[in-house]
């Protein structure tokens, strides 16, 4: 980022010093020059921060992915147990007994 600063400053002092037949032309070369430099200083820092947070990035995915495995087990777990549970009190309710219907 200083570098930028530094080259931004020298283009000015540069554009400033010189005497130039179209001001306008030396400005916006200039400026296209400064532009360039910060686009490659901000481009540069992106990828310095990518690099250093990709494994913090990829622990996560893969800490994300082993919950989600465990809360789907554990979902497919109480399903089945309700399922069960559910189909014995289905069969002890209308479950015929041994004995004969009293008449009325």
């Amino acid at each position: 980022m200083a570098a930028t600063l530094a080259l931004a400053w020298g283009a000015a002092t540069h554009a400033q010093s010189a005497p130039a037949p179209d001001t306008k032309t030396v400005i916006k070369e200039d400026a296209k020059t400064v532009g360039h430099a910060v686009a490659h200083s901000a481009r540069t820092v992106g990828h310095e921060a990518a690099d250093k947070t990709r494994k913090a990035r990829d622990t996560i995915r893969a800490d994300s992915k082993k919950a989600g495995h465990a809360v789907a087990h554990s979902a497919k777990t109480v399903g089945r147990t309700v399922k069960d549970s559910a189909e014995q009190v289905k069969t002890t309710v209308t479950r015929k007994s041994d004995e004969p219907q009293p008449k009325n």
